[in-house]
């Protein structure tokens, strides 16, 4: 996808430069057009666009990473415990405060051996689940260690830690207020689940959608009110670029409403 113009004030943005999934944000009056790698002008409207939001799920092999987005995805559960090899990915679109989001859950490879695998996929992620066992301290103890793996590729991004099997607390190795100093260490909120019995698996990404998502209308506010003052432009369809870069249109009738387009159909596929 290529540029995309700066139409107004309120205006049209393109948030995290990482690659991988990119959020775009607009607001309800503006049309925007952009350029794919062909140089071809796309004309695009709010309707034909959600907000997408990359998440990673990592942790140790066997704390239940492929189960809890199994559950929160399908609604199944399975007793089954089987290895996940490299990755694995599934979504689901929920709402947040009146706005559409789309999850794009990564599930990675808890052993070591697939590291040069799972790190690549790490990139362009806006939020991670960082899990452990009740039942499996060394889980627990690792947490610093994947915390660090996903920083080194994403930087800080929005993390909640997820003691999963907490339908399993007659077998807790894990003290409660040891996992909230952690936890407190890390800068990572702490939220305790069962996949198995369904408990808080919903919680967990909605409170990650949701801290996303404010954190972006925090930063479009910073940025409108350090934006100067333009003229409103005329909107419609792709004609060339002006001498600053800027893309110029002409008008164009409205477009009947059809159905809403995923302008990030294909976006899983960017490292």
């Amino acid at each position: 996808m290529g540029k995309i113009g700066d139409y107004s004030r309120r205006q049209i943005r393109e948030v995290n430069g990482r690659k991988g999934i990119k959020l775009i944000r607009m607001d309800w009056h503006i049309n925007i057009v952009s350029t794919n790698d062909w140089g071809v002008g796309v004309a695009m409207r709010e309707e034909d666009l959600e907000v997408a939001l990359k998440v990673v799920i990592v942790g140790d092999g066997g704390v239940g990473k492929s189960s809890m987005i199994q559950r929160y995805c399908r609604g199944t559960f399975t007793r089954d415990y089987k290895k996940t090899i490299g990755v694995d990915f599934l979504e689901r679109q929920i709402e947040i405060d009146g706005e559409e989001v789309r999850l794009m859950l990564w599930d990675t490879a808890g052993q070591e051996e697939f590291d040069a695998i799972t790190k690549a996929y790490y990139r362009g992620a806006h939020a991670c689940v960082l899990a452990f066992s009740t039942t499996d301290r060394d889980s627990f103890l690792s947490l610093h260690s994947w915390k660090l793996k996903v920083e080194n590729e994403c930087g800080e991004i929005p993390t909640i830690i997820v003691q999963n099997k907490i339908d399993l607390m007659d077998q807790c190795v894990v003290g409660p207020d040891e996992a909230e100093l952690v936890a407190r260490a890390l800068g990572c909120r702490l939220m305790r689940a069962s996949v198995k019995e369904d408990v808080n698996v919903g919680a967990v990404f909605r409170a990650l959608a949701a801290r996303c998502l404010s954190d972006m209308r925090r930063d479009d506010a910073a940025t409108e009110n350090s934006l100067p003052p333009c003229i409103t432009p005329v909107i419609g369809t792709f004609t060339n670029h002006n001498s600053n870069g800027t893309i110029l249109l002409r008008p164009t009738k409205h477009r009947p409403g059809g159905k809403k387009k995923n302008v990030f159909k294909n976006a899983c596929r960017i490292l």
